[in-house]
């Protein structure tokens, strides 16, 4: 993390710091016709535009979605379902695997709840109101870390395991990182741990960060894409946007991944929609 990225993360926790000194709003009644809402201030607001994935665009990333899926069969089946960690390098399809489930489950009752890092402190209040409805619902936790010194994640390690009040069966958890233990681990943590009798007992600190992953059932890993993988779904986003692949687009596809240091299916879609604007422009 550069310095300027520190000054803007300890700007963001002053005003979170600040925010909660601001009394509380009273807790509404939620609108219940919806299936999709952001938790925020203690309020579930409905969101009236959802983004929508087609569980078909999901190239090279199709194991991963299968096991969500079949995750999230169970949760509304009725069955137990697993918390679910989708992490790994940045566009690489994660937070569109949980968003293709609202598409693939279409003629269901399962609901998606956005919550951000920021409101994270206040989720069993959120998982006792949803725990009240008759409705399935996936919590939605996207890009979620913490810092060494932010102690906002002892909620959710609570409300993973940990707290006496048990997660209801209709409600699921499902978060993306880039981190696989959401929290950075030092050099410090690995040279604190020690050997005692031939075993190796990792520190205090590694076990209290590994700890909260180790919460989640179910971990999905996602990589970059191999240049062949990337080029796939360069050509079915432009495929999408009614354009064609030749020989030059593929070339200057992969010239616009390198320039980004990724490939990626978000790379993929970026590109698609420059070439849009310049089969516009033409």
């Amino acid at each position: 993390m550069s310095d300027a990225e520190r000054v803007f993360d300890r700007l963001d926790r002053l005003l979170d710091r600040l925010e909660q000194l601001i009394p509380e709003q009273p807790m509404t009644e939620p609108d219940w016709n919806h299936r999709a809402y952001r938790w925020q201030g203690r309020q579930l607001l409905p969101i009236e535009n959802m983004d929508r994935v087609d569980p078909d665009s999901l190239l090279h990333i199709e194991r991963q979605a299968e096991l969500l899926e079949r995750n999230t069969a169970q949760l509304l089946a009725g069955q137990p379902a697993n918390n679910a960690l989708l992490w790994g390098a940045r566009g690489t399809g994660k937070s569109s695997v949980v968003k293709s489930l609202m598409t693939r489950f279409e003629d269901s009752d399962l609901c998606l709840v956005e919550v951000s890092k920021k409101d994270s402190e206040t989720l069993p209040e959120l998982i006792a109101l949803l725990g009240g409805d008759d409705r399935h619902y996936i919590v939605y936790m996207d890009d979620l870390s913490f810092e060494a010194d932010d102690e906002s994640y002892k909620s959710l390690k609570a409300v993973l395991e940990g707290s006496i009040q048990a997660q209801p069966q209709n409600v699921v958890i499902y978060a993306t990182s880039n981190r696989r233990h959401l929290m950075p681990e030092s050099m410090k943590d690995n040279l604190d741990s020690h050997m005692e009798d031939g075993q190796l007992h990792p520190s205090d600190a590694i076990e209290e960060k590994v700890s909260l992953s180790d919460r989640f059932g179910l971990w999905l890993s996602f990589h970059p894409f191999t240049q062949a993988q990337y080029l796939d779904v360069v050509e079915l986003a432009m495929k999408q946007l009614g354009l064609t692949m030749d020989e030059q687009t593929t070339t200057e596809a992969i010239r616009f991944a390198t320039q980004r240091g990724s490939r990626s299916g978000r790379i993929a879609r970026q590109f698609a929609i420059s070439r849009l604007g310049m089969k516009k422009d033409a």
